[in-house]
């Protein structure tokens, strides 16, 4: 696992402490296991950032940040992938989510314009909300536990290509 990358794009300490809107778990932050960049800790980091990343919620990093802090799973990686939705991403992730959503409920498709504004979310959400929310609670999931499991294997793997190289040079 590219361990220095990781390092190298997730905020420090520091700036997450500054943050406003994280304040509240600034007595959790002494924990050093949340901030450790480890096998277990970043697996479980990339299952609350993924899945927090699908949430149409605001303050996704407040979420993510509790719930790493719940689990022990490393918070800046977390709050890095929420980043994932973003303004750009957005529209094409959650349109993607209700089509999913229409698709398990065995709905036809009947959003056929999207527009990123309240009225129009909130006049949308009694036709769209049910397809939409399962969507996203399906995606977030999935891709919650399957990133959790593809950070523990490709972690492991990197591992032993080190242990077997190591031997290599015995």
């Amino acid at each position: 696992m590219p361990k220095k990358l990781l390092e190298k794009i997730t905020p420090d300490r520091s700036k997450l402490k500054e943050n406003k809107n994280l304040k509240i778990f600034e007595k959790w932050f002494g924990n050093p296991a949340l901030w450790t960049l480890n096998r277990r800790s970043t697996a479980k980091a990339f299952l609350v950032g993924l899945f927090c990343a699908w949430m149409p919620i605001p303050f996704q990093m407040v979420v993510a940040t509790g719930l790493a802090i719940l689990i022990n799973a490393n918070v800046p990686v977390s709050v890095v992938l929420v980043w994932i939705t973003n303004p750009l991403t957005m529209p094409l992730m959650f349109y993607g989510a209700y089509v999913l959503g229409t698709l398990l409920l065995g709905q036809p498709i009947t959003l056929t314009e999207f527009h990123l504004t309240w009225d129009w979310i909130s006049q949308s959400m009694e036709a769209i909300g049910y397809p939409f929310l399962l969507g996203c609670l399906t995606l977030g999931i999935s891709s919650g536990v399957g990133g959790y499991f593809i950070i523990r294997i490709s972690w492991r793997i990197a591992l032993i290509r080190k242990w077997n190289q190591r031997n290599k040079n015995i």
